[in-house]
């Protein structure tokens, strides 16, 4: 065993402060980069015409925001790339930086009645600069403190900090509703919008110093020690020889892509607009969604630690689905008394979700495996999480249902995913 390897055997208070200040830095940077779709309705009106239809404001809207998901997978592969090459700390710094700037530039930018078309046209590149920080965060975390992690506690280090990933949505969600249900739309509309984007570049900037104090993962460090780093393009490797991994890592991803977008991000939404459930109702239940899921997602991470991420797969993936039905199915009728136990029960599942990174890390070795997991998770990130909130609801005009038949579809192809990975070798 060498001297590396030695160090890493216990877990200390340096893994623990890795973690702590990596989870906080990755809380803050998904904060950053959700709170945009909270004020959606609000940049609609101060960033285009007023006499453009307010239909085709918002529309125009969401492609901005649509603008931040499909730029992921080439900030991903384009930090990946660094982070493969020069080291997991330098690109997991930058990352955070790029994410920082644009969420306080967005908050001091002009509108559209002080600059015309300008205005929007900044918000775009603001929000592009968003979707290529992002592109990087979650894979370059998740490999991050994998590789910081001692032997036998990778799935808790994971899961510890899927679970502030998670509590980054959590407060977006917050600091919008706090604003909504303190403060008039005029008080809002008039520069109260502009905090929640300010606040949250001014503490991403201050991760940054953070995340300064970190050290170079040993994995990394053992393997420039080895001079393993890859010679060739790490994206033109991964085609060459793991396409097994990127195609099961893909498929994986789209079932987190799917369950984040349906059971985090669009339950509210859908409960309201096809159940009549008042709004700040499914708003609250969706809050205890994701608190559940935070604590879910350190729990399971812990318990693949002892029992393997393969095994807890099918019971998780099961549960999931129960759940999901079960959701949309008491929201319909008598047995809306249910719906508080059936989120708890979807946040419990929806934790399901920290199996990805933990097969996706062990699918790779480790000269690719920045950009393996960044270029899969983004891939598929990019697809269903842009097409889930445009496909569900247009399937649930015909069917109440389809947003649990479209989970459940999903969850299978995660499933097979999660089975059919490869499992690579540490350094």
């Amino acid at each position: 065993m060498n001297s590396i390897t030695r160090t890493r055997s216990a877990l200390t208070w340096i893994h623990l402060r890795t973690l702590i200040l990596a989870s906080l830095g990755s809380a803050l940077e998904f904060y950053d980069f959700v709170v945009f779709v909270y004020f959606s309705t609000t940049f609609a009106k101060l960033f285009f015409p007023v006499t453009m239809p307010d239909w085709l404001r918002l529309t125009q809207t969401f492609g901005i925001f649509s603008a931040g998901y499909l730029v992921r997978p080439v900030g991903g592969i384009v930090i990946a790339h660094f982070g493969d090459r020069l080291g997991r700390k330098r690109t997991f710094a930058f990352s955070v930086l790029l994410m920082a700037l644009p969420t306080l530039a967005i908050g001091l930018l002009p509108t559209y009645k002080s600059i015309g078309g300008a205005a929007s046209l900044l918000l775009l590149l603001m929000r592009i600069l968003q979707g290529a920080a992002v592109g990087g965060e979650a894979p370059g975390a998740w490999t991050f403190v994998a590789e910081h992690a001692p032997p036998g506690k990778r799935g808790l280090f994971i899961g510890l900090l899927t679970s502030g990933l998670t509590m980054g949505i959590f407060f977006g969600s917050l600091s919008a509703a706090g604003l909504n249900t303190f403060c008039t739309p005029i008080q809002i509309e008039g520069g109260l919008w502009r905090l929640p984007f300010i606040v949250g570049g001014i503490f991403g900037i201050g991760a940054l110093f953070l995340r300064r104090q970190l050290s170079e993962t040993p994995v990394f460090l053992e393997m420039q020690a080895h001079r393993k780093i890859a010679e060739e393009l790490p994206l033109r490797l991964i085609f060459k020889q793991y396409a097994r991994s990127v195609i099961s890592s893909i498929a994986s991803t789209a079932m987190l892509s799917a369950t984040i977008a349906v059971l985090l991000l669009m339950t509210p939404t859908l409960l309201h607009s096809f159940y009549a459930i008042p709004l700040k109702v499914a708003q609250s239940l969706n809050l205890l969604t994701s608190l559940v899921q935070a604590g879910a997602c350190v729990a399971i991470g812990l318990a693949s630690d002892r029992f393997g991420a393969r095994r807890l797969s099918l019971p998780l993936i099961l549960l999931l689905v129960i759940a999901a039905y079960g959701l949309f199915l008491s929201a319909d009728g008598s047995m809306t008394w249910s719906l508080p136990w059936w989120h708890v029960l979807a946040g419990v599942a929806a934790g399901s979700v920290v199996l990805v990174p933990l097969v996706m890390e062990q699918a790779f070795p480790v000269e690719v495996r920045f950009t393996g997991v960044s270029f899969a998770y983004n891939t598929a990130q990019a697809i269903v999480g842009g097409l889930t909130p445009f496909l569900v609801s247009l399937l649930m005009h015909k069917d109440k249902l389809s947003a649990a038949h479209y989970l459940a579809v999903f969850s299978a192809i995660g499933w097979i995913g999660l089975i059919s990975a490869p499992k690579c070798k540490e350094v």
